[in-house]
């Protein structure tokens, strides 16, 4: 009865057929492990919230080149930990990262490095200000950083990648990214490689500041995409099934017999 699936034609349907779930299959495996690595990013970030800040040596190594180098990234497992750090800000070379948003509104990050005891120094980012009357592009007033010495928390960030061009305007350093390379190169120390989103400080910060939160990666949206990719895996061999059970109850004759409509009977008018 099913003999027809050994033709040509149908060895062909199911090897597309076969191919195409497989594929399905593995698209769904991909969105699984970004699933799981999202959850791990989630995890990472609900844990620097709740755990007790450690000195900033312990999350991120010290660079060991000269001025305008750059030391080791953070790694993956202390990417988002809380720490503490003490230095100076150096308020000669304030960083005005432009086109970041807050609650709709388009502003800036102010970042500041931090010079520590040894002559390196760390990125605190300070937190988001609204621009200057004249667009969102116009530079904010920046409240000044407090003098002396300052103890920051707050919690290691990786560098950010993308456009990171690096200009001067002002007498203030801009970019579009916080990325710490660029930067560097503007800086007349060693930088380490990750930097630092201030939660808290002493003495205080300015109340303008906004606090920069770290956002949950959507991971539920790649469990959703799992689920659909396998379900249409399902489909497809479950479609290559019915096409051909249809095609063997044709070509054995039988005939689907549907249940008549009673009600068009009754509707026909007798034979006399």
């Amino acid at each position: 009865m099913y003999r027809f699936l050994l033709t040509p034609r149908w060895l062909g349907l199911f090897v597309l057929a076969l191919a195409a779930a497989t594929v399905m299959v593995l698209l769904g495996n991909w969105q699984l492990d970004r699933y799981h690595g999202r959850t791990a990013v989630n995890e990472r970030i609900d844990a620097g919230l709740r755990m007790d800040p450690v000195p900033l040596r312990e999350a991120l190594p010290a660079p060991s080149g000269g001025p305008g180098t750059v030391g080791a990234p953070p790694t993956q497992e202390r990417t988002f930990t809380r720490v503490t750090v003490t230095g100076r800000y150096d308020t000669d070379n304030v960083i005005l990262v432009r086109g970041r948003t807050v609650d709709s509104r388009v502003g800036f990050e102010v970042v500041t490095p931090l010079v520590l005891a040894d002559g390196t120094a760390v990125l605190v980012d300070r937190g988001w200000i609204p621009p200057a009357p004249g667009g969102a592009l116009a530079q904010p007033d920046v409240p000044p950083a407090p003098a002396g010495d300052v103890t920051v928390e707050g919690r290691v960030h990786a560098s950010e990648s993308g456009d990171a061009k690096v200009s001067r305007r002002d007498g203030r350093v801009e970019s579009r990214r916080v990325s710490v390379p660029q930067l560097a190169g503007e800086l007349p120390y060693p930088v380490h490689g990750g930097y630092v989103l201030l939660d808290e400080q002493t003495p205080a910060a300015d109340p303008v500041f906004r606090a920069v939160s770290i956002g949950h990666a959507n991971n539920w949206q790649n469990l959703g995409y799992v689920v659909q990719w396998w379900i249409f895996a399902a489909m497809t061999l479950v479609g290559y099934g019915w096409i051909a059970r249809r095609e063997a109850r044709r070509l054995a004759g039988v005939v689907d017999e549907r249940p008549r409509d009673r009600a068009a009977d009754s509707d026909t008018p007798a034979a006399t």
